[in-house]
């Protein structure tokens, strides 16, 4: 039996622990390993309430800034139980949670200044509690992101945790674009600050940008024994340079990637998706999940500010209530750069789709929160445009309402990955219309499972995006056995687990099956 651990920043499998798929990923995969009867261990951050209702298993003492800390390491109940499967959270007052998914702190003036460190701290506490055999001999250690990235800097420098030597340390890149930058000293957030008693290898941990910093997403690159892409098509984008907005790439790290990759340390591996025990939504309960979350919302302190929208929704929603749109095209998604950028470039862009929309008694609905340009740009859309329904919040039961019951789901992702949504929406059998990036181009096939775009400049995309919805448009309207076909294909493909832990057992944890 091979011991697992898991270090993430969020788990989907602990309620009201996720902010994006990293969440699924960090789920998924460790359910998989359990029903291969290995033994898994997963760990992320308390953020000062997911310990609340968890057992106490034991106190972590370590030492950052000259100061001796205490953390106290709980275990906790899953959403759902498996067998070998095991959950724990980390608690310390300074892992505070953020204003993101009550996760991620957003510090606009100077990133990643909170998140640090609370990470650091994180970090370090379970390479402690890996030292005092809290989840037992440790075979493989699995990281997410540039948040547990720390794991490798402890392992390669910190004499008290040379234990970490003793286990394979694998290292996933859910999204390269965000690194935790930070300088090496100088600031509270600070290595030099956090670590003042390891003599720090600036050479081997510099971000090549900002050479007085360190860049903890090129630290896991860098010192992983196995470095992962979540799919085939992301891995092949990354080793090549940024050219923004026209192509998202290595970010400033396709070097180190590069260096992995010639080593034979890098993988791209699609990430799958359930089809198995989902949290199934009930049809014909769309137009009342989204009164009863705009409701939710109006009575949130946070939500105050946007009252008068959430209203306004609510009385436009109620349009269709009785008159059901003749065309549903949605988006679920947090509102950024990534998801967004082209309607953020061209608004009018976007406003023509609307109009085409219409003509065909057709909406568009859009269920997300994030950047506050973005929330203000779609929020002025809607006021203009009744067949824009625009809900801004979160609730679990609506997204799964809006998978169910769309006729198309859009993704013009500026970059993506690997992406779950598509997954979602073909697993109910609804064609995506994607950019043809990373691991979109891995999941929607053109005309087969679903429609792409792609171009040569930020314009051309824009105007090939619009001239795939009018094929959509024009496949649903005039050929109904091309789109039933269509539908079905994308109903078909499967994108699974037990594949895609295959891949892992064989290339990342080098575990003959």
């Amino acid at each position: 039996m091979n011991n697992f651990l898991f270090v993430a920043a969020e788990n989907d499998a602990i309620a009201k622990c996720k902010a994006g798929g990293m969440g699924d990923v960090v789920r998924d995969v460790p359910r998989q390993i359990s029903e291969r009867r290995d033994s898994v261990h997963t760990v992320v951050p308390s953020y000062s309430r997911l310990h609340k209702e968890g057992e106490f298993v034991e106190n972590l003492y370590f030492y950052l800034r000259g100061v001796e800390y205490t953390a106290e390491l709980y275990k906790v109940a899953p959403k759902k139980e498996y067998d070998n499967l095991s959950y724990y959270v980390i608690h310390h007052p300074e892992i505070e949670a953020g204003d993101i998914a009550h996760i991620y702190h957003n510090d606009p003036e100077e990133p990643f200044y909170t998140d640090a460190i609370k990470y650091i701290i994180f970090c370090t506490a379970v390479a402690q509690a890996v030292k005092q055999n809290a989840f037992g001999t440790v075979d493989i250690i699995h990281l997410h992101d540039w948040h547990s990235s720390l794991i490798l800097f402890l392992r390669e420098y910190h004499h008290e945790y040379t234990i970490l030597k003793q286990s394979r340390i694998v290292y996933t890149i859910h999204n390269l674009a965000i690194q935790g930058i930070r300088p090496f000293g100088g600031n509270y957030s600070s290595m030099e600050n956090w670590f003042p008693d390891i003599p720090l290898d600036y050479e081997r941990l510099l971000d090549y940008r900002y050479r007085d910093c360190i860049n903890l997403m090129a630290v896991g690159v860098r010192f992983a024994d196995a470095v992962h892409t979540v799919s085939p098509s992301y891995k092949e984008d990354v080793l090549k340079p940024s050219n923004p907005p026209v192509f998202i790439g290595g970010e400033n790290v396709e070097y180190d990637l590069q260096v992995a990759d010639n080593e034979g340390r890098l993988f791209g591996i699609l990430n799958g998706s359930n089809y198995k025990n989902i949290r199934a939504a009930k049809k014909g309960r769309l137009y009342r999940n989204i009164v009863k979350a705009l409701f939710c919302w109006l009575q949130e302190e946070s939500k105050k500010y946007k009252s008068d929208f959430l209203a306004h929704t609510g009385e436009k929603i109620m349009t269709y209530v009785d008159q059901k749109p003749g065309f549903i095209v949605s988006s679920v998604a947090r509102l950024t750069e990534q998801k967004f950028y082209f309607f953020k470039h061209s608004p009018d862009a976007f406003v023509r789709i609307l109009e085409k929309l219409k003509k065909e008694n057709g909406i568009f609905m859009l269920l997300g929160t994030g950047a506050p340009e973005y929330e203000e740009m779609f929020r002025k859309i809607s006021y203009e445009h009744d067949n824009f329904i625009f809900t801004n919040g979160q609730s679990e039961d609506l997204i799964d309402s809006i998978y169910l019951e769309s006729d198309l789901y859009f993704m013009p992702s500026l970059f993506e990955p690997c992406g779950i949504s598509q997954m979602l929406a073909m697993r109910n059998g609804h064609p995506c219309l994607v950019h043809y990036t990373g691991g979109l181009k891995d999941t929607v096939k053109h005309l087969k499972t679903g429609f792409v775009f792609d171009g040569n400049s930020t314009e051309e995309k824009i105007e090939n995006m619009i001239e795939s919805f009018d094929i959509v448009l024009d496949i649903f309207k005039n050929d109904k056995i091309k789109w039933s076909k269509i539908k079905a294909n994308a109903k078909k493909e499967r994108f699974t687990w037990e594949k895609s832990v295959d891949e892992y057992y064989k290339l990342l944890y080098a575990i003959t099956i």
